[in-house]
């Protein structure tokens, strides 16, 4: 985390947000409070993911080829508390966004928000491995209390435009892609991908990872930097109107239906 933001400065470009998908309960209380510190000192947006996962749990099924529908949702009573716990604990630490995967974990992440057993400042991030790609999926997450939603990775500019049309919250749309989930580099749409879909969050920086290796390592931080700045060099060349917006937590916390 440190080397890439080092690595930002030394390419003028900025980061917003910064997510950790490693999972909450495999981070010690140290490596929690240090992130959040780093990222209040940068005023940068630190997103920690729900740690239980059917991939992580005695699921035989997630292991299968099949298993990718289901890996990172939540499997029964217990394993929902158990990621309600995960939640909890990362926010006794500071932290004020959560990557969720699991509709029925946002619907009730969302009630203890709205009835202020969460602050009310939380942030809730929908990962694209949750699997939705169209309008009326994005309107559901954004009813159920997602604060910013992100789409699967290769819907093209008009189907993307469809859920911009259909829903208030921010997008989350990857630039590029490790080979894991495609190798597929789109930085010359992202111009058209601001005019149809914004406000959104670009993701930047994937396809520096063979896989969805959650171990990032020095060099490859900086790699991403690197990316990040030939992003916002196709930005400037072919959309220099596009405003980024200003550095620094926002409360995005939108409960609803109440």
């Amino acid at each position: 985390m440190l080397s890439l933001i080092t690595a930002s400065e030394e390419y003028d470009v900025q980061i917003h947000r910064i997510t950790q998908t490693k999972g909450i309960m495999l981070l010690t209380d140290n490596e929690i409070e240090k992130m959040a510190q780093i990222a209040q000192e940068n005023k940068i947006e630190l997103f920690l993911s729900v740690g239980p996962r059917a991939s992580y749990d005695t699921s035989a099924t997630a292991k299968t080829p099949e298993g990718s529908r289901i890996a990172y949702r939540l499997r029964g009573y217990d394993n929902l508390v158990y990621a309600i716990e995960d939640v909890k604990r990362a926010i006794s630490f500071g932290i004020r966004g959560i990557l969720v995967y699991d509709e029925g974990l946002l619907y009730i992440l969302n009630e203890m928000r709205f009835n202020g057993e969460l602050p009310k400042d939380i942030h809730f991030k929908i990962s694209a491995h949750a699997g939705h790609g169209n309008p009326a999926s994005a309107k559901l997450l954004e009813n159920l209390g997602a604060n910013s939603f992100n789409p699967v990775r290769d819907l093209q500019i008009l189907m993307l435009a469809a859920i911009r049309d259909t829903i208030n919250i921010p997008l989350d749309i990857h630039t590029e892609n490790p080979k894991s989930s495609g190798g597929f580099i789109r930085h010359y749409e992202v111009p058209d991908m601001i005019k149809k879909a914004a406000p959104l969050h670009l993701k930047t920086g994937g396809s520096v990872a063979g896989t969805h290796a959650w171990d990032t390592t020095d060099k490859q931080a900086c790699e991403r930097a690197k990316q990040l700045s030939l992003v916002q060099n196709i930005i400037n060349r072919y959309y220099s109107e596009a405003k980024c917006s200003k550095k620094g937590p926002k409360d995005l916390a939108i409960p609803v239906n109440k």
